[in-house]
């Protein structure tokens, strides 16, 4: 089953793919934030285009356990692309994804420079690696 993730944020969405196996994930794209409406037309139309069969929403969380601001504005989405799509999203918690991505970079020797490139593709990739993880009990 392939399974696109979703990494919202105020500026840029990343989004991350899965195999048709449903066990590897990969980085796919980066799209501005325009509008939610505009934004879940370009989820749901990268979701087609890839085949997507489910999709994943990350989503943050507070230290106690609620969701914060961009982790609502993330159940709105998710949502929204319920709606437009016709697709199972389920949201799944993923404070510091995008950290980890750029902890990554620098322990695989890339460049400072190289580095501040936005990385909420792999981000998004991370929360869909940690979910097919998950699943498979890893």
């Amino acid at each position: 089953m392939r399974i696109l993730a979703v990494d919202p944020g105020e500026v840029r969405i990343g989004l991350a793919i899965s195999d048709a196996t449903g066990t590897l994930a990969r980085p796919l794209q980066i799209i501005p934030h325009q509008s939610r409406s505009k934004d879940v037309d370009r989820i749901a139309a990268v979701a087609k285009e890839n085949a997507a069969e489910f999709i994943v929403v990350g989503y943050s969380l507070n230290e106690h356990g609620r969701p914060t601001r961009s982790g609502r504005k993330a159940a709105q989405l998710a949502t929204s692309l319920r709606g437009a799509t016709g697709l199972e999203v389920e949201l799944v918690e993923e404070s510091f994804s995008t950290l980890e991505a750029l902890l990554a970079r620098r322990e695989m020797g890339i460049k400072r420079k190289q580095r501040r490139a936005p990385a909420d593709a792999e981000a998004a990739a991370n929360i869909l690696q940690g979910y097919i993880d998950n699943l498979r009990g890893d």
